[in-house]
């Protein structure tokens, strides 16, 4: 199924806060995403969508998932990163940890399948032995901390 929307693209981070300067609109699949599908029915807000898309972009940035393509050493555009890739991945990876420590013991796990993983919230809470419709509960209440640690308002 495919559920296109028009979002904002700044700094590697998808949202829904107004577009800045650099930034640009893209077409987003919300059915990619168990978080984008969950804003999209009212389930989670803009702050918790936002600090999601966040903590996403740095797992994405440290590359710490299993790589499934071939890493290409030269930008095909041409231009470079303000960071050197090795740093900028150090810090991302920096960050990611951050983010996971501040939500805290018991909520980051969720929070890693739904968000990093992309396990929808039936898969990750029959993976974590939690009874049905718990993950969301738990989900938004990590989602809420993490926005806290980015100091979304």
């Amino acid at each position: 199924m495919r559920e296109l929307v028009e979002r904002n693209f700044i700094d590697g981070v998808v949202g829904d806060a107004p577009a800045a300067k650099g930034g640009r609109r893209v077409t987003v699949n919300q059915a990619e995403s168990p978080l984008a599908w969950l804003r999209a029915r009212g389930l989670v807000d803009a702050r918790q969508f936002e600090a999601g898309e966040r903590l996403r972009a740095d797992y994405e940035r440290a590359a710490i998932a299993p790589r499934v393509t071939m890493t290409w050493s030269a930008r095909v555009d041409g231009g470079s990163d303000a960071l050197d890739p090795t740093l900028a991945q150090i810090a991302a990876k920096r960050r990611f940890d951050a983010a996971i420590a501040a939500v805290g013991k018991g909520l980051s796990d969720v929070l890693w399948r739904v968000v990093c993983a992309g396990e929808g919230l039936p898969v990750a809470e029959k993976a974590l032995g939690w009874p049905q419709r718990a993950g969301r509960l738990v989900l938004t209440l990590a989602l809420d901390r993490l926005a806290d640690f980015y100091g979304l308002r």
